[in-house]
């Protein structure tokens, strides 16, 4: 059997839209963790925990990194060995008392505080949690981790490789030995940061290798320079219409809200008037912020829009594990559509005209750009996109089949992304048969989040009325 470590996240340095992240959280409102919430039948042994989570660095080498910045700032920020990795400070234990049937009251502010908690940024940007005391036995395992780690799509690969498929322990398993570690050193810093910047050069002259050959082809070249910058404006640019006057309040504290639907249902849902499951989801959760507003004394003109963010996944094959590809598709999504079945179509027409944008992935060719600005001046420019957005949705698939984590069957996973300035980033994954929605909301902008819960679950059941028989969606409480 193989001892080679996992690939995931083996890149050394950043991608400048990595940078732009890293650097951005020079204000505190564009912090980007990333929290899974894994509820667990029945709690794992502790130490059995402990020693698969040191397993786990060794198995991904990511973890027992640190972001080291360049000297003097300058060039790209890169991942060395941390010399000082200890285990734990990264993993630890929490007990609540669990008096109730339920258990959300009290799990939700342990991980709203832990992922509003800064990272050591001295430190691997990754932290874990156990909390006992579930009713019925049960924990909740929360794993967090910076968004330069990786992306959604990354955070499955990453746990479909290191979950195991049974509940018994594997003794024979690959076991890596810990990389060695390795201090900074400062002469191979600027011989690499030369190299890199150096290797900037030949891409110039292809560039201008292309300008030059255009030029053989005047008019189509500016008739198509002038349809991608148009392109790039819609994909950069935030959507048309105003932004909801409800929601424009801003601030610091994150809320959870987390919600179970069908998967099937859901996507049956979506197919029976011609849309995706993508379409379906971003539809039901439309109808949510319809609701709510309307409940708050706001109503909601037929033609209202919300302006919407959805990342769009740029990963190939034979893309490395880990990282983020991804680019957002920013939608004036319809509000206030009360038919379901017309706001799927509607969402549905919206989402392939973003997916076939030409300059879909426009980002990456500003954030090199971008990536060199100071903080302060990085978050003015680039935060400035995001917050113009009232909600980011995210739609990730997730493990379909059993998984177990030292023992503990793995029942729901709920996902919540980072708040980049707008007022919701709901997300949802795939397990098994559940769709596990993760609600992280800006408390200064939906500031009464029982209500927001019940309008979630009403924009579900709107689009599950679709679907005669289905069971309604269900509020985690």
């Amino acid at each position: 059997m193989s001892e080679t470590p996992l690939s995931w996240g083996s890149v050394r340095e950043m991608s400048p839209f990595e940078v732009m992240m890293w650097r951005a959280e020079s204000d505190p409102r564009y912090r980007a963790p990333v929290l899974a919430v894994e509820l667990l039948d029945e709690k794992p042994d502790w130490e059995r925990l402990v020693a698969a989570t040191e397993w786990a660095t060794r198995m991904v080498p990511r973890f027992r990194e640190r972001v080291r910045e360049p000297l003097a700032g300058l060039g790209t920020p890169y991942w060395i060995h941390d010399v000082e990795f200890d285990l734990h400070y990264h993993l630890r234990r929490v007990r609540i008392p669990g008096s109730g049937p339920g258990f959300w009251a009290e799990l939700a502010p342990i991980a709203e505080q832990f992922m509003m908690t800064p990272f050591d940024r001295e430190r691997p940007p990754w932290e874990a949690m156990l909390v006992e005391g579930l009713p019925g036995g049960r924990a909740a395992f929360l794993l967090k981790l910076h968004h330069v780690l990786t992306d959604g799509m990354g955070v499955v690969q990453l746990l479909s490789q290191l979950h195991s498929r049974r509940r018994e322990h594997d003794p024979e398993k690959p076991q890596p030995v810990a990389p060695a570690a390795e201090a900074p050193d400062p002469l191979a810093e600027v011989d690499r940061l030369v190299r890199r910047e150096v290797g900037l050069v030949p891409a110039a002259a292809r560039m201008a290798r292309d300008v030059l050959g255009a030029l053989t082809h005047p008019v189509s070249a500016v008739r198509d320079t002038v349809r991608w910058v148009e392109s790039a404006t819609r994909v950069l640019a935030p959507p048309s219409g105003g932004a909801s006057e409800l929601l424009r309040p801003r601030g610091l504290s994150w809320r959870f809200v987390a919600l179970d639907v069908g998967f099937a249902e859901l996507r049956a849902a979506g197919k029976s008037v011609g849309g995706s499951f993508n379409d379906a989801y971003v539809a039901a959760l439309l109808g949510a912020f319809r609701i709510y507003h309307e409940k708050q004394g706001r109503p909601v003109a037929p033609a209202a829009t919300l302006r919407t963010s959805v990342p769009v996944s740029l990963r190939r094959t034979g893309d490395a594990a880990g990282g983020n590809r991804w680019a957002p598709a920013r939608l004036a999504a319809p509000m206030g559509v009360v038919d379901p079945a017309e706001r799927i179509r509607t969402v549905g027409s919206l989402m392939r005209a973003a997916r076939d944008e030409p300059a879909l992935e426009s980002p990456d060719v500003v954030a090199p750009l971008l990536a060199r600005l100071p903080g302060p001046l990085l978050t003015l420019v680039a935060g400035g996109s995001t917050a113009g957005n009232d909600l980011q949705a995210s739609n990730v698939p997730g493990l379909r089949s059993e998984a177990f984590l030292c023992g503990a069957r793995i029942e729901r996973v709920y996902p919540f992304a980072p708040l980049p300035g707008c007022a919701a980033m709901i997300s949802v994954v795939t397990h098994g048969d559940t769709c596990c929605v993760g609600a992280n909301l800006d408390a200064a902008a939906v500031t009464d989040r029982e209500l927001f819960a019940e309008c979630l679950a009403a924009g579900f059941t709107e689009v599950l009325s679709l679907r005669p028989g289905a069971a309604e969606p269900m509020i985690v409480r």
